[in-house]
């Protein structure tokens, strides 16, 4: 089996797996991130095969839908590359992307160490915010049950991991907890010109958010 054939396989399979998830982590958020780790590779030196491997099976398992377990997206991801025979070597640098590839608190250091892995990274996280972003971060707030704003209730700083997947906080605080300070954490010139853009976006949002809660506008 090529390279080609793995890719086409590999996306057939988290569609059918994916399809019609309602919490904002469905096939067409893998569809996004894939083509936009597509894009951002035009613009540096990666493997390709790589690259699209760890974006198409980064949320095979979300830790979040998984009791916190990140080594179960992983594990699922060497499960089915090991089924298409693909090689050893590829498989790891697959699963050390998929591992550590979530954002886990604005304070925790990222442990990506491979252009393949900070290319997906990227495009992950260009999913999170602008218009996209905001809508999917209500999608999964209300998938969790959560309220949609809370004024009496501030956004926390979070200094690791526990904190971070521990916190149940309301959807509004979500932009400063994470959304917000992605800007800053992309890794890829062509990550961060993007970024800039969606980052006013949601500015944006916020501040016609306010004005309307508060009867303003």
């Amino acid at each position: 089996m090529n390279k080609e054939q793995i890719i086409n396989q590999t996306a057939e399979h988290i569609k059918a797996k994916l399809s019609g998830e309602g919490s904002g982590h469905d096939w067409w958020h893998i569809y996004r991130v894939w083509k936009n780790a597509v894009h951002i590779s035009q613009h540096e030196t990666v493997n390709l095969f790589v690259v699209e491997l760890a974006a198409l099976l980064h949320d095979i398992a979300d830790w979040k839908f998984h009791n916190g377990d990140e080594n179960i997206g992983p594990k699922m991801a060497r499960e089915w590359l090991e089924s298409l025979s693909v090689k050893e070597k590829t498989i790891t640098h697959v699963c050390e992307i998929i591992k550590h590839i979530s954002f886990k608190g604005a304070n925790v250091e990222n442990k990506i160490n491979t252009i393949e892995g900070l290319v997906v990274q990227d495009a992950d996280r260009l999913d999170a915010i602008g218009t996209i972003g905001i809508a999917r971060t209500f999608a999964y707030g209300g998938s969790k049950g959560r309220e949609m704003y809370n004024p009496d209730i501030k956004p926390a700083t979070h200094n690791s991991f526990e904190e971070y997947k521990n916190n149940q906080s309301n959807t509004i605080n979500h932009f400063y907890e994470k959304l917000l300070l992605l800007k800053d954490k992309m890794n890829t010139e062509t990550a961060k010109n993007i970024a800039q853009k969606r980052h006013i976006i949601m500015e944006n949002f916020l501040k016609e958010f306010y004005d309307e809660w508060e009867g303003k506008s």
